[in-house]
């Protein structure tokens, strides 16, 4: 069984087990061995006879605010930022890939604001039950960036139409409205998210595993069989975005906490 560390806790309570990202001092953004060990995370509960669905949640008041930019920043310094800009966004790639893959329902309690990796990791799961005080949002094109991986998650979920608003402007948008287009299935209150996720794992384990297998892999493989091909495009084009001095300068400025001055 997955061995929890001081940033990736797993639990397992009856028929599901929950990941819970552990960053909360820093909105639980995600560091390159976090998305690593979630990876392993997910590869252990699948294992585990007894776990039916697994729940990724997040501590503190946020689920995801995204990678972690201070990393991101750091990387510049390398002999050859461009090799780990590429295996960053593979390695993501890999992780949303693996969420689609594993037949087992995830299921995303969203605390809190889940915010570009953050909003991908929501895209990726089968369910999302939602605070109704939690936010989503695709800001990475105010970053100088691409949201390359949730892009096609996203217009997978709630269509191209609806996506191209959100990755076009990079706004935010309140619990009620990511309910509205589909991205959050369910609102309850902040304090009753992990536990109406574990009703819902519950409600899934109900039904005949090998069923939900199946089903599962009609809805991924069959309605979304280009899912692999576009995550794979969507990974060179979020690389390719790193590279620019556009990049640069909005990871800078989000670290600062300034208005990026485009060029």
């Amino acid at each position: 069984m997955y061995m929890s560390s001081s940033s990736i806790e797993v639990k397992v309570h009856g028929v599901a087990g929950t990941i819970v990202l552990n960053r909360p001092d820093y909105g639980n953004a995600l560091t390159r061995s976090m998305v690593q060990q979630l990876v392993e995370a997910l590869d252990d509960l699948y294992l585990e006879k007894k776990v039916r669905a697994i729940i990724l949640t997040g501590a503190g008041e946020s689920f995801c605010t995204g990678a972690d930019l201070a990393e991101m920043k750091a990387s510049e310094e390398l002999d050859s930022p461009e090799d780990q800009w590429g295996a960053d966004a593979a390695d993501f790639r890999d992780l949303t890939v693996r969420m689609m893959e594993i037949t087992k329902p995830i299921i995303a309690a969203v605390n809190g604001p889940a915010l570009a990796a953050g909003a991908a990791l929501v895209a990726a799961s089968d369910l999302a039950v939602a605070s109704d005080e939690a936010t989503f949002s695709l800001p990475e094109v105010r970053q100088g960036l691409v949201a390359g991986l949730a892009a096609p998650l996203v217009c997978f979920r709630v269509g191209a139409g609806q996506a191209a608003g959100l990755l076009m402007t990079g706004r935010t948008i309140n619990a009620t409205e990511a309910n509205r287009l589909g991205l959050f299935h369910e609102l309850v209150p902040a304090d009753k998210v992990w536990a109406r996720a574990m009703q819902i794992a519950e409600e899934c384990a109900a039904g005949a595993p090998e069923a939900i297998q199946l089903t599962k892999r009609l809805i991924n493989e069959t309605l979304g069989e280009n899912l692999s091909a576009q995550l794979a495009a969507g990974a060179v084009m979020a690389a390719t975005a790193r590279s620019t001095e556009a990049a640069g300068e909005g990871i800078a400025a989000a670290l600062a906490g300034r208005t990026p001055q485009w060029k």
